[in-house]
């Protein structure tokens, strides 16, 4: 499978995730409003959402990945499954130990995160923190499954069991929120149960992917095989990895608990208006940036173990290349174009005009660092790939300064928003500091015609942004019916697409030549 293909494969599953996951929060918005029981639930929600970034998608899979990835091209496949065997046993066991502390400490973790909570909303979201845990545990082991089927270039179920857990919260606003709600129960209490069980249905679909592939991990249940498991060198050598890239990634999260924290002192709804907004941005980062860092790191280590320095280069320039290509003309859309977006995906049931205007404020501020966010996700494997996790650690630890100087300087005059631009450009340094270590270092040579392909972009991003100036102001979105309003946005979004690439054909760029390179 081609890298432009692997890489389309988890963008298009990714995207049925983010579409299933918009339709979850269109209907959240619609049934629970904007109140303080909302701000609890993601509260609650973003604890075991931090640690699965921290543990699971983060720390872990970026020591994992690279040293599995090693062990198959340099030792085969019969030591890398005993690898496996290794590590699953030992997460195994962490994992337990984990979920029954997050259980118990659940009210510190709700203060820590969210101290401006009032009483009720506390212990609202201390309950289903509580109901919320197990799912780290299910996702640490999703994560490790993910890292084995990506390795052996297996990238389909990986990048398409989120529409599991987007399901279940589906069906816990839809039909479990109503059912509590006769009983006397608070409804907002049936996410958490729908965030339970969509963790356990992303678990559970791992299995025969694994299966198939001879791969099903071997979970050691004895102490003999516990501590078999805890002496093996590669088991030493991820925890070793791990160790600063859980600073590296602790840094990431406390940058958003720090954001939480500061969001529930200001005005009621803050947290969720944010919540929104990341939402949104979220749909770019993760179909571009996410599918590219999940397709690169394997590729990247396996070129750094074999010595191939050329490919390793190339891998990393085509990468970029696709990050400007598709990440700068979203930016200008949020730029310029987030409050009919905002009107047209939530203005609905009980989330009112002023929920629109703050949520649309947040999103517009997260397109200043688009890029820079986008962009980390694929210079960062850069480092994995050679095993050094400690230079972005260090960029890390500065950005997080930098960022909090940031938000002291902003909130006062922005209030929310500024937490999103803090965020964006914390990202612009984050990008900036690894590109240029990259190429200090000599392992990332840029291709010849950077500048050509870069006035070419710009150009055709001028008049992309010209095109949604005009339509953002010549209607009126909040005014506009539902249904019409769709489609006026649907109207608009191929517009938009046909007037940037349209441009980008007249400039002479040949798209399907960059695309497979």
């Amino acid at each position: 499978m081609s890298l432009f293909k692997a890489a389309s494969t988890v963008s298009l599953l990714t995207l049925a995730s983010r579409i299933t996951g918009l339709v979850r929060d269109l209907l959240m918005a619609s049934v629970f409003g904007v109140n303080g029981l909302t701000d609890a639930f993601n509260v609650a929600f973003r604890i075991p959402n931090l640690l699965r970034r921290l543990f699971a998608e983060g720390a872990f899979s970026q020591a994992f990945v690279p040293v599995l990835a090693r062990s198959r091209a340099s030792a085969g496949d019969a030591a890398t499954h005993q690898l496996i065997d290794a590590v699953a046993t030992v997460l195994a066991w962490v994992l337990v130990a984990v979920t029954v502390l997050g259980i118990v400490a659940a009210p510190a973790l709700v203060w820590a995160l969210a101290s401006g909570l009032d009483g009720p909303s506390f212990d609202a979201g201390v309950l289903m923190t509580r109901w919320m845990f197990p799912y780290i545990g299910c996702m640490s082991l999703v994560a490790l499954s993910a890292g084995i089927l990506n390795t052996w270039r297996h990238f389909a179920v990986p990048a398409a069991t989120p529409v599991l857990l987007n399901l279940a919260m589906i069906l816990a606003a839809w039909l479990g929120a109503p059912w509590l709600a006769r009983r006397g129960v608070e409804p907002i209490y049936a996410m958490a149960g729908g965030v339970l069980v969509g963790g356990l249905l992303q678990l559970a679909v791992q299995v025969p992917a694994l299966a198939r592939l001879g791969l099903l991990p071997r979970i050691g249940l004895w102490p003999a095989r516990v501590r078999s498991a805890w002496r093996d060198a590669g088991v030493r050598q991820v925890l070793g990895l791990m160790l600063p890239a859980l600073l590296g990634v602790g840094v990431a999260q406390l940058s958003l608990l720090i954001n939480t924290q500061i969001a529930s002192h200001l005005a009621v709804g803050s947290v969720t208006w944010l919540f929104y907004a990341d939402r949104l941005m979220e749909f770019p980062t993760a179909l571009l940036g996410v599918a590219l860092g999940v397709v690169l790191t394997p590729q990247l280590a396996a070129a750094r173990a074999s010595g191939d320095d050329a490919r390793y280069s190339q891998l990393l320039d085509w990468g970029l290349r696709l990050v400007v290509l598709l990440t700068v003309p979203c930016a200008a859309a949020l730029l310029s174009f987030a409050t009919p977006l905002i009107a047209t995906l939530f203005h609905h049931g009980r989330f009112s005009a002023h929920d629109v205007e703050r949520t649309a404020f947040a999103l517009t501020l997260y397109g200043v660092g688009l890029l820079g966010l986008v962009a980390v996700k694929v210079l960062a494997p850069g480092y994995y790939a050679s095993l050094d996790i400690r230079t972005p650690v260090k960029i890390a630890v500065a950005v997080l300064i930098i960022t909090q100087a940031f938000n002291a300087l902003f909130v006062p005059f922005l209030q929310h928003a500024a937490l999103t631009l803090s965020i964006g450009l914390g990202a612009l340094i984050n990008a900036a500091w690894l590109l240029h270590g990259l190429v200090r270092r000599g392992h990332f040579r840029p291709a010849p015609g950077w500048g050509r392909f870069g006035l070419q972009v710009a150009m055709a991003t001028v008049v992309l942004t010209a095109f949604l100036l005009w339509a953002a102001r010549h209607f009126d979105w909040l005014a506009t019916p539902t249904w019409p309003r769709v489609g006026l946005l649907g109207g608009v979004g191929l517009g938009a697409a046909l007037i940037y690439f349209g441009t980008l054909a007249l400039s002479g760029l040949r798209l399907r030549t960059l695309l497979r390179r």
